[in-house]
């Protein structure tokens, strides 16, 4: 009954779907190459205050561009191509809250722009960003903001692309500009606003995609985040099951074979993943990456190089999730409350996705026949647990990982 997991996977190819069905979680298609089944031996740290030691690495075929900012300290701890443009994707979404905001009192906005807003920072709401973009000037919007924050890389879409907010060009120095303006100079009710819907980020966004990846993914709270994704195409819901194609496919991100290769200095065709935001009491840390992910890559493993990324950083005030990373197999893996299939769906696991275990536990076996597992692994990043069934490793209970 307790089988090896590479034996399980191997063998359970063709059968997955009782186990799928338990967990909510699409069966492995025949044929498909079992999954490596050794852990990947990062394990998290218990720092608190004291900065990490550790050294800036980009995963290959990935660039990068990087800043972090220590404000207590007014210093950079990493910086990496960080004037390099980038299209921003979803990243731009605090420009377009800041330009709307700008000598408004956030205590008189109507209740539709309160949600609006909300949405657009929260759960990354796209129509939401559309209609600012749209009524508020477009380009003229990065114009003012521009002049208004002193930033210097930061540009309009291409002309071809003109209702593309998301291919406004933006680097990590004026994203860690715009940061600094929000804790530093802006109105106390614009930056308890703003920086109000980042500390509250949601796991999923309204399109679709998991915003749990490299900050959030990495550091224990507290932080604040506004994450950005673009080029990967629908992928199902991560929480609700709705898959992105029945969502509004707005600007942000479309995709045409007539599109060149770059605009304006701006890559607008390699998937791109950023995570942008805080880490540590008092937003003490500004914490600005952008990447470009290889051509045709998974939303799970370009998740999992931001991790990785994100890992290396020196980031003063960022107390590292303890745990032991594993790779995971199988797509809409659910993640639940507690350690049965009968407790409530938190989210769904990224497919593939290399995920941060810090504890396990016995509880409901789960089966795909003819094996069968009843321990369950624990994501701190996700406050849930997953079948270690799903897990990357050679036995059902996760070698060197403490019961919870």
């Amino acid at each position: 009954m307790f089988a090896t997991l590479r034996g399980r996977l191997a063998l359970a190819v063709g059968s997955c779907a009782v186990g799928a069905a338990l967990l909510g979680a699409a069966a492995v298609p025949a044929g498909a190459a079992p999954p490596k089944a050794a852990p990947l031996s990062a394990r998290g740290a218990a720092a608190k205050d004291a900065p990490r030691a550790a050294s800036l690495t980009v995963p290959p075929g990935v660039t990068a561009g990087v800043a972090v900012f220590d404000r207590q300290t007014g210093t950079f701890t990493e910086q990496l191509n960080q004037d390099m443009q980038f299209r921003s994707a979803s990243v731009v979404k605090l420009l377009l809250a800041l330009d709307f905001l700008w000598g408004k009192d956030p205590s008189a906005l109507s209740s539709d722009d309160r949600t609006r807003l909300d949405s657009m920072l929260r759960r990354s709401d796209d129509n939401a960003a559309q209609y600012y973009w749209d009524n508020d000037g477009r380009n003229d919007i990065l114009t003012r903001m521009v002049s208004r924050l002193g930033l210097t890389d930061t540009a309009p879409p291409p002309s071809a692309y003109p209702a593309v907010w998301g291919y406004t060009a933006l680097s990590a120095a004026d994203t860690v500009r715009v940061y600094r303006y929000l804790l530093d100079s802006a109105p106390a009710g614009i930056r308890d606003l703003v920086m109000g819907d980042l500390h509250a980020s949601e796991t999923c966004g309204l399109d679709g995609f998991d915003e749990r990846f490299g900050i959030p993914s990495v550091f224990a709270r507290p932080w604040a985040v506004k994450e950005g994704w673009s080029g990967f195409g629908n992928t199902s819901d991560c929480a609700s099951g709705v898959t992105a194609a029945a969502k509004r496919r707005t600007a942000a991100q479309p995709r045409t074979a007539a599109q060149p290769r770059t605009a304006s200095g701006v890559d607008i065709t390699r998937p791109a993943l950023h995570s942008t935001g805080t880490v540590g009491a008092g937003d003490r840390t500004i914490v600005a990456v952008f990447t470009l992910q290889p051509q045709n890559i998974a939303f799970g493993k370009a998740y999992s190089n931001v991790n990785s990324l994100v890992r290396t950083l020196n980031v003063p005030g960022g107390s590292p999730l303890p745990g032991t990373v594993f790779g995971t197999w199988n797509s809409g893996v659910h993640i639940r409350a507690a350690a049965t299939t009968a407790s409530a769906v938190l989210s769904v696991l990224p497919a593939g996705v290399d995920t941060l275990v810090s504890c396990q536990k016995q509880g409901q076996e789960v089966s795909v026949p003819p094996y069968d597992n009843d321990w369950w692994a624990y994501l701190p990043q996700y406050g849930g647990y997953v079948s270690n069934i799903y897990m990357s490793s050679p036995d059902n209970q996760l070698p060197g990982v403490p019961l919870c």
